[in-house]
Order: C-alpha cells, then structure tokens, then sequence
C-alpha cells in the first residue's frame, strides 16, 4: 500500500439507543446509532410504536369510516379549463 494516502483505521465504539456498544475498527470516530441488531424488531420479534409528526393522526383523518378501506373524498381541486386556440386559415 501506497503510504500517506490512506486513512488512519483505528479502534471506535459504536453507541446504540438502546445503550448497547459494539467495539470494533473503523476510519470514523465512536459512532452513534437509532437502531442495533439488539432493538430492531426484526430481530427481536418486538414492534415498536413509532408516531412522528402524527403521521397516524393523518391517516386516522383520511380514513375517518369505522370499517371503510377507501379515503374519505375532499373537494375537488378547480382547474381551470383553457379552450383550444382557433388557428385562422388561409385558402
């Protein structure tokens, strides 16, 4: 290997939000995670309820009927219509 061009490749820590750490070698510093293989819910069979920005609110409202699988209609948007152009033609 060519000396002076690669990075440093060094021992870092790996933080996850659940507190489990994972010690290993890396190019980056201590690294820090949402989501690990100890929390993730495909691994643990678990499932977390996640509502960010009330994403379940605004289905809940666009799906108001108890029961209904089809969105509740709003009001149509007003597009205006334009008529075609008559082009005058000569003979």
């Amino acid at each position: 290997m060519k000396e002076k061009i690669h990075p440093a490749y060094k021992e870092t820590i790996i933080t996850c939000g659940c507190g489990a750490t994972i010690k290993t070698r890396s190019t980056k510093a201590d690294m820090k995670l949402e989501v690990c293989s100890n929390c993730h819910p495909f691994f643990t069979g678990q499932q977390k309820f996640v509502d960010i920005a009330g994403r379940v609110d605004k289905f809940k409202k666009s799906f108001k009927k108890a029961g209904s699988t089809k969105p509740v209609k709003t009001a149509p948007k007003t597009a205006s219509k334009k008529k075609p152009t008559k082009i005058a033609v000569k003979s």
